[in-house]
Order: structure tokens, then sequence, then C-alpha cells
């Protein structure tokens, strides 16, 4: 048996041939794709830096679906894309997204859901609220890594989030969802650095956001920032999250670039500026996200995209070449 994948093959090339179906182990359920976001770590593998993606290999892991094989069959499903082991000494202490020896989806040897079909470990699915549409389910997973990325800032904070003034570096789909989140939680005062035109007008939309593009007017001053969320990570975002954060503020660092160069140290030491990285969710993260995207706690989120999965490769394509306006597309398999 055979299905639809959209696979990497080489960098800057993807591929939507058929492929063997998946097999789920004993404690595993097969889920039928219905819709799967584009994340960044998959523009960085399809570009060919990510040395744990190897190709040929499907990509993809913000998905949601329906449960094919075992007892559940038929449930509607958000799909928890993290595997850890359970028994190392971060999962005992309730942050398996820390386990050293976890597993991702896209990541061998597990397989992504840019497909028809994925086998996800059973613990991994969430049932998803009635009515709720599988595009917007399948955003439990990015919003998740906003989730967390707040609430590890208000805890740095020391103060709630409503009390400050809040940056984020970048308007795509984990910048877009950080400023949501922070909305969520009362913040009021919400500035969106983007370059791109397209994604600010998509970010203005989405929220009650102070939307600019970097060097240009209506910035924001330096020393402004109580928080300073990067979702970005390149150098020049280090520069100015260091430029723009107050003296005791907290700068987290969600963006995956390489490289680390842009922090300014000196200024970190001498204004005792808090910086964190951030990295996914805990699963109950995960569940409370999904329960907030159901309450429309997050807005409409009617900022994303839907395509074909065929479509998949003039998506990549799209995005590299900056012509989606949108801050998530999400593939229809």
């Amino acid at each position: 048996m055979t299905m639809k994948a959209l696979v990497y093959t080489e960098p800057n090339v993807l591929l939507c041939r058929e492929e063997p179906e998946p097999t789920p182990g004993n404690d595993e359920v097969l889920v039928r794709v219905e819709a799967v976001g584009i994340c960044g770590s998959d523009m960085h593998a399809y570009h060919g830096h990510d040395s744990r993606r190897p190709p040929p290999l499907v990509l993809g892991h913000e998905a949601a679906g329906s449960i094919v094989s075992g007892p559940d069959r038929g449930a509607r499903v958000a799909v928890n894309p993290l595997v850890p082991c359970g028994v190392c000494d971060w999962c005992l202490e309730g942050r398996p997204h820390l386990c050293p020896s976890r597993q991702l989806l896209s990541v061998p040897p597990r397989a992504g859901a840019f497909a028809e079909l994925v086998r996800v470990p059973e613990r991994n699915v969430v049932k998803i609220p009635d009515g709720l549409d599988s595009a917007k389910a399948a955003l439990t997973e990015p919003l998740a890594v906003a989730y967390h990325a707040v609430n590890l800032a208000a805890r740095l904070l020391q103060r709630p989030i409503a009390a400050n003034r809040c940056l984020v570096l970048g308007g795509g789909g984990i910048g877009l969802a950080c400023a949501l989140v922070l909305a969520m939680h009362g913040g009021s005062d919400v500035h969106i650095g983007e370059p791109n035109a397209a994604r600010r007008q998509t970010a203005a939309r989405a929220g009650p956001f102070q939307c600019y593009a970097p060097n240009e007017a209506g910035q924001p001053a330096k020393l402004s920032m109580d928080l300073v969320i990067d979702a970005v990570g390149a150098a020049a975002t280090r520069a100015a999250a260091s430029r723009l954060v107050k003296p005791g503020g907290v700068i987290i660092h969600v963006g995956l670039l390489p490289g680390s160069e842009g922090f300014d140290v000196r200024k970190i030491t001498l204004q005792e500026v808090i910086v964190a990285g951030t990295y996914c969710y805990t699963p109950l993260e995960f569940r409370e996200t999904l329960a907030a995207i159901a309450a429309g706690r997050l807005g409409p989120l009617d900022w994303i995209e839907q395509r074909p999965l065929a479509e998949g490769p003039r998506a990549f394509q799209d995005i590299d070449a900056g012509r989606a306006a949108a801050a998530k597309i999400v593939l229809r398999p």
C-alpha cells in the first residue's frame, strides 16, 4: 500500500510522490493527516542546513487529522510531535521537551506529516473539540511554542504580562503566535517588528498590535521594552533585542537560525538583562493551547493560507521568495 507524500530529496527540492504507508507499532496509532503547517524549521531543512534531517525525508510536524487504527478509530486529533523517552530526569521532572534522547516527527527515525498518513505514539495525540477545523487545530504546535515562551517570560519578569511593554521580532508563524499569546495574557502594548510589508499587514489585522518595519519610522526607541521575544534568531534581531530592551528587562530567544552573533554581552552584563532560550512546550501546555484555540482566546486564526499538499513545492518557493503574505501556510493532503 502506498500514499501521497511530499518528500525532501535534496537541498531546495521537494517532490510529491508515492511512498509506502507507515505501519504503526504496538504503542502507536496511524493518523490520516487533514492539515499540516509549514514551519521555519522545515524551511531550514529544505535548504540543506539541518544535519539532523538528511534527504530523502518526509518533513512536517504541525499536524492534525483523524485516527485510522486502534480503539479510537475515527477520533479527530492534534498531534504533539515530540516523543520523549519518559524515564530520564527531565521527563520525570515534568519537562519532557528537554529530554536528551527525545525524537521528533520529521527527524529520523521518524517520518514527518507532509503525507496522507503518519504514525504517532498514542500518548501524543490530543482529541480536537467538536466544531474546530483541522487547519486551526494544526496550529496547536506553533501556538504551543509561543505559549511556553510567554509562560517563561512571565516567570522571569515576575509580574503580569499586562504590566510590561512587549516587542516581538519577526511576524512569521511563531512571531505572530507569540504576539497573540501576549494579548491573551492581557498584553495591551505589544509591538511587532517585521520587514516584509505583506506580513506586517497580516499581523496588524490579527490583533491589537503596533507593527513596524525595522530601521524605519515607527520603530521603538532604544531601552524602551520590558520584554523582547526574538522569533527570528538572526544576528540583526539579536542586536535589535539587545538595543531595545530596558535595563533589567528580559529577552526570550525563540528563533533557530544558526550563529550567536549580535548579542551585546557587555550591556546584558552591566544592565542585568535576562536572556533565556526557549524550546517547544510541555504536554500540558500543548493541551492548554488546543483548549485556548477552541475557546477563541487566540482570535479567529484567519491569518493562515491553505493549499493542497501537491502544491507544497510551490508553497516553499513562495515562502523563500517572500511572496507569501500569510504568517502560516497549511497544506491539505
